[in-house]
């Protein structure tokens, strides 16, 4: 756990409270930087749509995995 002192503007920061629903300034911004990377990781995932070849169906990714036999 790090521990930083950063400079936001008071009416921000009551705003996102209000609109994540937290009960401290702490929980608000750690709510809103897991929404950011989670953003940013489903943007990542949906930009490889149609750059990959699957060579397996899904009932064979998710039954027949051959590295546990």
């Amino acid at each position: 756990m790090y521990r930083t002192t950063i400079t936001l503007p008071g009416d921000l920061v009551e705003e996102l409270m209000a609109e994540v629903d937290a009960k401290s300034k702490t929980e608000a911004v750690i709510k809103a930087v897991r929404d950011e990377i989670r953003t940013r990781k489903k943007k990542k995932i949906m930009s490889m749509a149609g750059k990959m070849e699957f060579t397996l169906t899904a009932r064979q990714l998710r039954h027949e995995d051959r590295r546990l036999g």
